[in-house]
């Protein structure tokens, strides 16, 4: 910490060497000082904002909340790119990835205006400067971190790892636009940050915008040193290198050299970045281009207290949180906090009535241009429909059910080329997923465009492109953040992705439905295009990957979140999946999540019978039961995801052979949130048309297409839930027949038709013949596909016969 002897700024001092003047030198950081002075005030007081009295215990807020460490540098990185903002008049975003920068971006949004046009009570003066330091981190007032309620911000401050793959999510088709992304060292040692260096090789240079990674090493974590920082300079250059980056370094602890030296570094890699650009744009350079990046060494705690009680503050990982903790009690800390806000020297900066002076503003932008006013940072701004075509098109026909087969995803993929043709010149709509866009049938959408690729091509290649809107990336981590990034600013897209491994990004979804549930409540935040999953080589068809890749329970994840977030559904053929991709595409501030196969699958639904069943979510099947709708049937089989509602319809098939006088329902579930109360979800259904569906005490057999615990939790409290008996995956998984699969984990036919048996009143005596049968069928199905390899001729070859 400096004293008032020892000033925190350059002030008066003689300007070191670099591209700036002693003037600008001056200005730079009086305005740097004054977003050290606000990101300190609001993490310590709560009243006397520009220390017009002494301090005193009353001023300091009661808990102290909130991150010191990270804030000073991301304060030089805001100053030094408002300078070059104006000065070179860029479209630009920031995005901010230490975990615990939210004091330093908010100190420099009210700074710059952009905080008190957002919230006209938090003004730019003294009133608003004491609102601006008592929400923070205080009840009813702002998070600690970067967040929605933050103008000018795409980025959860806590989810760290994410900065760098957002940053060029949202790039992507943003040809003017530049994006500098702060990397804190403590998260450069996540792996989505490690994969996200090489997303250099998926930015086209002619159509992308730019960005310029600034790599913050500040020496610590909350209690340990980072990895990058401890490396020899040499072997970070090297690693930097070889992913492809051209480090420009900034090391020190002296303002005025830190301040040249960052000015210097960002007019090096913005003249380059300007000409990779220029060179690709206007003389066809089509060679991978040598990224600038910036490498800023600065001391963590940079200019606060230098020790406290005795121990080094400034410099190591204790200046991480709040450096001085005990400013109530202990008259010294109190004391310490004082001086060191004095160093700041707030009369030069703030005038009488708190507002900056125009020395400190100096370098702030104007209008858009201002990093907390960017719409790229609000791209509900600048989102546009999207042209969708008519579904008639790519429909199947259905003349007679349950004897034609497609494959959904297959059908689905021209309906999403024919979005890829309509937005060619608009760019704004991508597809990502990792490596498996042929393999889950949506290989139409080459027909429209390449895989965007910037490294070496071979031959052999195919569908490669420097102008590419499909992403590949064996990284389900980069995939999410580039399409969040892109979201986010104000484009459409979606995640194709194997079933089993959207588990990789649980943690990315979950921050996403944050920042979505948040965003809602915000009035300024205006609506983005949904966060669309498409969930195929599901758990029952993994005919040759086998039990690694049998995992459904992303479905489960996503229904624990915000319920006016999250949307699940099961579309049970292609038509339906038709249907529910027309509705999430255009839906706005949801996250879906779509599951089907990509397996030759029976077709049961008309186009105009698929989009009544999705609009309604669930619903019965009449055509497939044998209720004669005098009263309540006898039982109820209901089903959600395709094989299960194949194997439902299988199961109704033999009851309507064996049992002809049973009154049988077969329910399809198609929307997932249906199954909840209506006042647990917007989709879910009031308790009367639940009853009138699955009635209120006769058996209900589900065939899920999950863990069929999830059924349970949907349905408790429902009058019915002790007549409900779900079957589902339950762990039982190989690589074996697809029929042989919901055998093992009693999902079949036979299965399901020796439930009814047991659980229909006075039907087990009966139909005990029955019973067996189905037993003795499964038996036949063991022996059968070990002696051929292959399921039983019944089962490959059956048809709906109904």
């Amino acid at each position: 910490m400096h004293d008032a002897e020892t000033p925190a700024g350059t002030t008066g001092a003689p300007a070191a060497p670099g591209p700036l003047d002693t003037a600008e030198l001056r200005r730079l950081d009086a305005h740097w000082r004054a977003a050290n002075y606000l990101a300190v005030g609001q993490i310590y007081l709560m009243a006397n904002p520009l220390l017009e009295a002494p301090l005193r215990p009353e001023h300091i807020k009661p808990r102290l909340l909130g991150h010191w460490g990270t804030s000073p540098g991301l304060n030089l990185v805001h100053t030094h790119l408002n300078r070059v903002i104006k000065a070179r008049d860029l479209d630009a975003l920031c995005v901010w990835g230490p975990g615990h920068g939210g004091p330093a971006v908010v100190a420099n949004s009210w700074l710059d205006g952009t905080y008190s046009e957002t919230y006209p009570d938090v003004s730019r003066d003294a009133a608003g400067m004491a609102r601006l330091f008592r929400q923070f981190s205080f009840p009813g007032g702002i998070p600690s971190h970067v967040a929605p309620e933050t103008p000018g911000s795409i980025h959860e401050g806590g989810e760290l790892g994410y900065s760098l793959t957002h940053a060029y999510g949202a790039a992507f088709d943003n040809p003017e636009l530049l994006v500098a992304c702060v990397v804190g060292d403590g998260e450069a040692e996540t792996g989505p940050l490690a994969a996200s260096w090489h997303a250099t090789k998926f930015l086209d240079p002619v159509h992308d915008g730019a960005v310029l990674p600034l790599l913050h090493l500040n020496g610590y974590k909350i209690a340990n040193p980072t990895v990058l920082a401890r490396i020899p300079q040499d072997e970070l250059d090297a690693l930097l290198r070889g992913y492809g980056h051209d480090p420009i370094h900034v090391t020190g602890d002296d303002p005025a050299t830190v301040h040249q030296e960052l000015a210097a570094a960002m007019d090096h890699a913005l003249d380059r970045i300007a000409a990779i650009q220029h060179r690709a744009r206007n003389e066809g350079v089509t060679e991978r281009p040598r990224w600038p990046m910036i490498v800023l060494r600065t001391p963590k705690g940079w200019t606060g207290p230098h020790e406290v009680d005795g121990q080094p503050v400034e410099g190591t990982w204790r200046s991480h949180q709040v450096p001085l903790p005990g400013v109530r009690d202990d008259a010294g800390h109190l004391r310490q906090l004082e001086e060191w806000l004095r160093s700041y020297r707030p009369d030069e900066l703030f005038d009488a009535e708190g507002r900056p002076r125009p020395e400190v503003l100096a370098c702030v932008p104007e209008g858009s241009r201002r990093l907390g006013a960017s719409p790229h940072a609000n791209g509900g701004l600048l989102v546009r429909d999207l042209p969708l075509p008519p579904l008639e098109r790519y429909a199947v026909e259905v003349d007679k059910r349950g004897t034609v087969l497609h494959e959904p995803t297959r059908v689905l993929g021209g309906l999403l080329q024919a979005v890829m043709d309509a937005t060619a010149e608009r760019r704004d709509f991508r597809v990502v997923g990792p490596d498996e866009t042929a393999s889950n049938r949506l290989e139409a959408l080459y027909d429209a465009t390449g895989k965007a690729w910037q490294a070496q091509t071979l031959d052999t290649d195919e569908h490669l492109a420097h102008d590419g809107r499909v992403m590949e990336v064996l990284s389900e981590h980069l995939c999410q953040g580039w399409l969040e990034g892109y979201l986010l600013t104000g484009r459409h897209g979606l995640f194709s992705s194997y079933e089993a491994f959207a588990h990789i990004v649980d943690s990315m979804v979950n921050q996403h439905i944050k920042w979505l549930r948040t965003a809602r409540r915000i009035p300024w935040r205006r609506p983005l295009a949904s966060l669309n999953y498409l969930l195929t080589s599901h758990v029952w068809r993994q005919d040759h990957n086998g039990f690694s890749h049998q995992d459904p329970g992303f479905v489960d994840h996503i229904l624990n979140k915000s319920p006016e977030v999250v949307r699940v559904y099961l579309p049970p053929d292609a038509n339906t999946l038709l249907s529910v991709a027309d509705h999430a595409l255009r839906s706005r501030d949801y996250v879906n999540v779509i599951v089907a196969g990509k397996q030759p699958g029976f077709d049961w639904l008309t186009l105009d019978e698929a989009r009544t069943h999705c609009a309604r979510g669930a619903g019965a099947w009449q055509w497939a039961g044998t209720e004669d709708g005098s009263g309540d049937p006898d039982v109820v089989l209901a089903c959600a995801g395709d094989v299960p509602t194949q194997e439902t319809l299988a199961a109704a098939a033999l009851l309507r052979r064996h049992l002809p006088e049973l009154a049988v329902r077969v329910v399809n579930v198609v929307d997932m949130a249906r199954l909840l109360p209506s006042g647990e979800h917007p989709h879910g259904m009031p308790d009367p048309e639940y009853d009138a569906l699955f009635t209120r005490d006769k058996p209900v057999i589900f065939a899920y297409h999950g863990y069929p615990w999830l059924i349970h939790r949907l349905c408790y409290r429902r009058a019915g839930h002790r007549n409900l008996h779900v079957r589902g995956y339950k762990e039982e998984g190989t690589t074996t027949t697809p029929f042989d699969m919901v055998v093992r984990n009693d999902l079949d036919r036979f299965r399901l038709v020796m439930d009814v048996v047991d659980r229909v009143p006075g039907l087990g005596v009966r139909a005990v013949a029955l019973r067996q049968e189905m037993a003795d069928a499964r038996t036949r199905h063991h022996a059968w596909i070990r002696e051929h390899g292959t399921d039983l001729p019944e089962v490959a070859d059956w048809t709906w016969a109904g």
